[in-house]
């Protein structure tokens, strides 16, 4: 196995989440999706904490830790965010649980690849929060 520098993976995961919280928006705001319709709140809520942490976390790993507190509360910061946007992002994987009534099994093929795309997309910003964070508190960040 080739080893990834840790700095690598970090700046790679929050490519790969800053591009989950855009496509989710995009999705779901535009009425694309299969499946059942989220809260705009809901939505809005993932899209802003996703923004934010998007935007706070890179300036995070791309300043240079010059060791004041202004940085470690920036990257706190951001940490939060990306907790929020996860926990979130759960809250939409919501919608794919089956409805009931009468017209509730009329599914297309797009159904699993919409499923498995938003379980994968998701699970992979709460794993990279993990990754973040133990990174955050380790100082490999």
């Amino acid at each position: 196995m080739i080893p990834v520098p840790s700095s690598l993976a970090v700046y790679a995961l929050t490519a790969f989440c800053a591009v989950v919280v855009v496509v989710t928006r995009w999705i779901l705001g535009s009425g694309r999706s299969t499946g059942h319709g989220v809260s705009p709140l809901v939505l809005g809520a993932h899209t802003g904490a996703g923004l934010l942490a998007t935007v706070v976390w890179t300036v995070f790993i791309l300043v240079p830790a010059d060791g004041k507190a202004w940085h470690s509360a920036l990257g706190a910061v951001g940490l939060g965010a990306w907790w929020v946007t996860g926990w979130f992002g759960v809250l939409l994987l919501g919608r794919w649980l089956p409805s009931r009534g009468r017209h509730s099994d009329a599914r297309d093929r797009r159904w699993f690849l919409g499923l498995l795309l938003a379980v994968v997309g998701h699970v992979g910003v709460l794993v990279s929060g993990v990754v973040f964070t133990l990174g955050y508190l380790f100082g490999a960040v």
